[in-house]
């Protein structure tokens, strides 16, 4: 299993990017993603989570109205919509995968993780 995260970059405050995560090497529609992100000096944390129709989402309260989860089964890829974006969420955020038709919000619950991108939000 491969997961490949793209569409970090550059963007002041304010700003909008949305991230892709494409998964190859199984069947993508019977897993439930992630995406989690790192800042310098913290530890890993939880942002979104979608199940497998992506029927149900799960959002952290800090980006609640703010970051919108979803996903393309026939592409195998899920995206992560960022607006309003705060300094704060700068970070390198990750994607990840479990096999499975539930979702959660604990980063040990995933099997599979992507490489990571990073996002900077200028002030």
């Amino acid at each position: 299993v491969q997961l490949q995260a793209s569409g970090g970059g550059l963007v002041q405050a304010g700003g909008s990017l949305r991230l892709s995560c494409a998964l190859s090497g199984r069947t993508f529609s019977g897993a439930a993603m992630a995406w989690f992100r790192q800042a310098p000096g913290k530890e890993r944390e939880f942002v979104a989570a979608i199940n497998w129709s992506g029927g149900s989402t799960y959002y952290a309260d800090s980006v609640k109205g703010r970051f919108t989860i979803s996903r393309d089964n026939a592409k195998n890829t899920v995206y992560l919509r960022m607006i309003s974006l705060k300094p704060e969420d700068t970070a390198v955020y990750y994607c990840a995968a479990r096999p499975s038709y539930s979702i959660t919000d604990s980063k040990g619950e995933y099997d599979y993780w992507g490489q990571g991108t990073l996002v900077t939000v200028s002030s």
